[in-house]
């Protein structure tokens, strides 16, 4: 234990409880959970692969979409495991390091997977509304460039909330009533003043939320760039590449967006609605994404079918 000089302190270890309410049904959660994440593992490996070892997939949109994938898998693993050692083993207690350690990769991973989703809909938005230019504005600079925001801006970002979590005193309350550890359900148990807490999260979201905005301009554009094309073959091809991204964004913010509402604003809402709604967000988009992209991406449903038709 840290003990301050007011004799409080951050306790050894946390009491993780789950989905409160639902402890009845939460083996059955869990194998629903399971199999999402084994989906997920499979799915985002399955597309990194495909990406690296067929040579014709070198444009920046596969580009970004190997570095969603692997941002997938690190999202998921950092907070799958833990659930189903709650629900399976009754893993209730994480260090208090542990516990901080997992909301900041938790924030942080969420946080690089709303940039990546940013840099897909810039990449869309060249591609659609000013294609004679894409090689000369999308060259391998701007994508370092780009990919050093999508990792460094997150962890910029989250590192403070560490530091705000650290100073915070801690008496005896020790439950988080989540199934893993997130920046207000930690500070919400301190015996401390945690209004700076709370401006801070705040100010992280509208970060993430005015990503959102931009993605949404840049839909705007490109859905009025597509419905001006001459061809109709070529109306039908934009709008099946853009449908893989606006299906991969429906999955990633409704889920965040609401969770997040509901966290500030949703006190009539039962808390276990709210908690399976915020690991839904952590669970679905890592299993849903390669299916969408598998799906909907001619060159990597090509490439996968005649893999498994080899097998």
């Amino acid at each position: 234990m840290f003990y301050h000089k007011n004799s409080t302190f951050h306790p050894t270890t946390f009491f993780l409880i789950g989905i409160p309410g639902l402890e009845k049904i939460q083996t059955w959660i869990s194998l629903s959970f399971c199999t999402v994440y084994l989906m997920a593992l499979m799915g985002n490996v399955t597309i990194i692969l495909v990406i690296k070892t067929e040579q014709t997939l070198r444009e920046p949109m596969f580009y970004f979409l190997a570095i969603l994938s692997t941002i997938d898998l690190a999202l998921s693993t950092t907070s799958v495991p833990r659930m189903l050692g709650i629900f399976w083993f009754d893993a209730h207690e994480i260090n208090f390091g542990a516990c901080v350690t997992q909301m900041f990769l938790i924030h942080t991973f969420t946080g690089m997977e709303a940039e990546v989703l940013m840099a897909m809909a810039f990449d869309r938005y060249v591609a659609i509304c000013a294609p004679l230019h894409y090689t000369t504005i999308l060259t391998a600079r701007v994508l370092v460039g780009i990919t050093t925001c999508i990792v460094f801006r997150p962890v910029l970002f989250i590192l403070p909330m560490v530091y705000l979590i650290y100073r915070l005193p801690f008496c005896q309350a020790n439950v988080i009533t989540h199934s893993y550890c997130e920046h207000m359900g930690i500070a919400k148990l301190s015996c401390g003043n945690i209004r700076i807490n709370g401006i801070y999260g705040l100010f992280v979201v509208s970060l993430f939320l005015l990503n959102l905005v931009l993605i949404v301009i840049s839909y705007v554009y490109i859905l009025r760039a597509v419905f001006r094309l001459p061809s109709e073959e070529a109306r039908i091809k934009a709008l099946s590449t853009c449908g893989s991204h606006i299906g991969v964004l429906c999955v990633f913010y409704i889920p965040s967006v609401f969770s997040f509402l509901t966290h500030r604003f949703g006190q009539n809402i039962p808390h276990y609605i709210h908690i399976l709604i915020a690991n839904l967000y952590l669970v679905l988009p890592p299993s849903l994404n390669p299916i969408i992209y598998g799906v909907r991406t001619k060159q990597i449903r090509e490439r996968v079918l005649r893999v498994l038709i080899k097998k």
